[in-house]
């Protein structure tokens, strides 16, 4: 009988066989991948499917997670999304969604601050607990309604959402400064794209659609609206 493979060897699989093949071969995202311990912010009941292929609830039922977006993402998602937002050391950055707080902890491994949003009280609870047992010291999580972003900390170098959106609210958009990136998943599915929006002056924007994908919605995010003929 072959002994069971070490969590050191399962985190070097899921980092060479998910997400080196998805396209993530930022060096610094890779080495943060592989020294943060993804099974710690991973719920009890699930930890040993820490480093699968696979969307995770964070609590109850797996369709209610999955309906309600209490979910931790693929780890090829999270790394993905952590590479195009390409946080730098100097950066704030806001994340709506904080989930289980890996994904925040993730991004203060590579930026200045994060603040982190949730809407969800026994979730904030969690990443809290999560982010200072990992030593986490350079994110803070907050309870609230991500849909309207956190304007009195504004501007943000980078925003993420940790899940999909039928649209980026305009918001949310003027919460990034010049030259600051937003990050999100938007559309409906059948597909759905993981999309980077550029603040490229005080009213302009560009926006690039990087890679198809599929996230549970946000909650409380506006539905865009539909004409009436």
């Amino acid at each position: 009988m072959s002994p069971q493979p070490s969590l050191e060897q399962l985190r070097f699989n899921m980092i060479e066989q998910q997400i080196r093949p998805w396209d993530v071969l930022d060096p610094q995202v890779l080495d943060l991948l592989s020294v943060l311990r993804r099974e710690e912010f991973v719920p009890a009941a699930h930890r040993a499917l820490a480093f699968a292929d696979m969307m995770l609830p964070l609590r109850g039922h797996a369709e209610e997670a999955m309906r309600l977006g209490q979910v931790m993402l693929e780890p090829k998602m999270e790394a993905r999304l952590l590479q195009d937002a390409n946080p730098r050391p100097h950066e704030k950055v806001l994340e709506v969604g904080a989930g289980s707080g890996y994904m925040a902890a993730l991004l203060a491994g590579l930026a200045q601050r994060v603040i982190t949003l949730e809407i969800e009280p026994e979730l904030v609870r969690l990443a809290r607990e999560n982010l200072q047992k990992a030593g986490v010291r350079n994110a803070e999580v907050r309870e609230g309604d991500g849909a309207h972003g956190l304007a009195a900390e504004g501007p943000f170098d980078v925003i993420v959402l940790s899940g999909s959106v039928a649209e980026v609210p305009q918001g949310l958009l003027q919460q990034l400064k010049v030259g600051g990136r937003l990050v999100a998943i938007v559309g409906d599915e059948p597909v759905m794209r993981a999309t980077l929006v550029t603040r490229t002056g005080d009213a302009s924007y560009t926006t690039a659609q990087r890679w198809d994908t599929l996230a549970p919605r946000l909650q409380h995010f506006p539905a865009p609206a539909r004409f009436k003929f």
